[in-house]
């Protein structure tokens, strides 16, 4: 049987795909507080910035294609039995050969219904606009997580956590709740990996820190996954 590695991926990954993160913005998007067109205040007040919001980052992951730790990830699973945990809103590990990623924080390529929540639909071009609407006449909304709503997959991401034989953190400064709470769930004393450029601290006592960007910090991980497999 193959171990179990489960890997909790952040903005680090997409970045390096050219995709601009709430931290590249410096909080703010043209002259808005990131905030105010990612919460459920911001929908109620103005659904039209919001929506413009998301379909500019929507039309970016449109032009984006997976880079080499995307692919990297994907390979491994000759290797281990993968679960990728994402807090990133794209499907970039998904289009590098990925074949388990549970995304915390929603996925930009969906839009879901104001009227009930399971009706999720897939969207088949970037733009999503105000008269859009679900099979029940409601308004469509980006199918993301925005600050201040639950975070409804965090129950199955601990599950997968407290699973894992091996756990790597990569391209997360594990900043944002309840997402960096998952290494506390990761069983005591198993090989645990850390990769970002300012090395996040975590609760596993001999963690392994790949001080670098994701791509090269992955490439790193490779060799020394090599002999746990």
């Amino acid at each position: 049987m193959k171990k179990k590695l489960v890997i909790l991926s952040g903005a680090g990954m997409s970045q390096e795909s050219g995709l601009k993160t709430f931290r590249d913005m410096g909080g703010l998007w043209e002259q808005y507080d990131v905030t105010q067109v990612a919460s459920p205040e911001a929908w109620q007040q103005n659904p039209e910035l919001v929506l413009r919001f998301y379909n500019e980052r929507r039309k970016q992951l449109w032009e984006a294609k997976p880079n080499a730790g995307h692919r990297a990830i994907a390979e491994l699973e000759k290797w281990f039995d993968v679960d990728v945990i994402t807090q990133n809103v794209d499907d970039l590990h998904e289009q590098a050969g990925s074949s388990r990623v549970l995304h915390l924080h929603g996925e930009l390529r969906k839009a879901r219904s104001t009227a009930d929540p399971n009706l999720v639909y897939t969207l088949q071009h970037w733009e999503l606009k105000l008269g859009d609407t679900c099979e029940k006449g409601s308004q469509l909304r980006p199918h993301i997580v925005w600050f201040g709503e639950p975070v409804p997959a965090i129950e199955k991401a601990i599950r997968i956590a407290q699973e894992a034989d091996i756990f790597v953190v990569a391209g997360t400064s594990l900043a944002v709740y309840p997402a960096a709470s998952l290494i506390h769930f990761v069983t005591p004393g198993i090989p645990a990996f850390v990769i970002d450029p300012d090395s996040p601290k975590v609760n596993q006592k001999d963690a392994v820190y790949i001080q670098e960007k994701a791509v090269k910090g992955i490439e790193i991980l490779k060799s020394k996954l090599e002999i746990l497999k």
